[in-house]
């Protein structure tokens, strides 16, 4: 396959960045797209050109460090009808040969670009660690039947723990919003009786941390759970927002402070 790359090119955060052609040549159907990534840095550093900056880890769909968007989509469009997919996880032969594919880095304020498709998102860790933790006795393990947790319960909060963390959410909602991240990690903690003690402290305390990142409000676009490659569900969000709603009642206040640190 020969292939002409649009790729977004910026030097570190200070600088305007611009988007670039490449040409590719010789690019297997079958091989992923973060190879068909591989094939041109190589091709550059033989030139002596600076190779592309991108983020990648375990390759296998997991990690989601892999994540770009592709052609306007983030993770880009699987042909093959695939749902749940990563970038690492996307064939070239989802692509035409001679196609033009425009690659770029999420848009986001909160995911500030480091260099070419790498961004900077600290700002989820910062929300993890909002309110990721529950208070229980330490020690040894517990009985695994100590802590009765109905089916219902313990599949909802796996489905929630799914979330990797990627950040398409992010880049595929117009308004850059955080609301499915956020309600992922809040939900599998407050689903489970061990997350209970801080329920209503956690929710408040992780948003509190999102709207003081600048991402955007949720304005129920639903592109969040479209591009989501572990499809989460936009009900963890309606979840997250009755448990807030119930924490304002309850008179409970933020412990984070205005730059969202404690």
């Amino acid at each position: 396959m020969h292939l002409t790359l649009r790729i977004w090119r910026q030097k570190n955060s200070d600088s305007r960045g611009q988007l670039v052609d490449y040409q590719v040549d010789d690019v297997s159907p079958d091989s992923s797209f973060l190879e068909m990534l591989d094939l041109l840095n190589e091709e550059l550093i033989l030139k002596g050109e600076d190779p592309v900056a991108f983020d990648h880890d375990c390759r296998e769909g997991i990690c989601g460090m892999c994540s770009l968007m592709i052609n306007g989509v983030a993770q880009g469009q699987d042909r093959e009808k695939v749902k749940a997919i990563t970038v690492c996880q996307l064939h070239m032969r989802n692509f035409n040969n001679g196609e033009t594919i425009v690659i770029e880095p999420w848009r986001a304020m909160a995911f500030p670009v480091i260099k070419d498709l790498v961004v900077d998102r600290g700002a989820f860790d910062r929300i993890i660690q909002a309110g990721g933790y529950v208070s229980v006795s330490t020690g040894s393990a517990p009985d695994a039947n100590a802590i009765p947790i109905p089916k219902k319960n313990a599949d909802m909060a796996m489905d929630a723990a799914a979330c990797i963390g990627c950040g398409a959410c992010v880049a595929a909602c117009p308004n850059a919003s955080a609301m499915l991240f956020t309600a992922a990690k809040v939900s599998h903690l407050n689903l489970l009786q061990q997350g209970q003690t801080e329920k209503h402290q956690r929710v408040v305390d992780m948003v509190t941390v999102m709207d003081a990142e600048m991402f955007g409000s949720c304005t129920n676009h639903g592109e969040c759970e479209a591009v989501c490659p572990k499809e989460i569900s936009l009900d963890f969000i309606a979840r997250m927002n009755a448990d807030l709603i119930k924490a304002t009642f309850m008179g409970v206040t933020s412990k984070m402070g205005r730059n969202g640190t404690k």
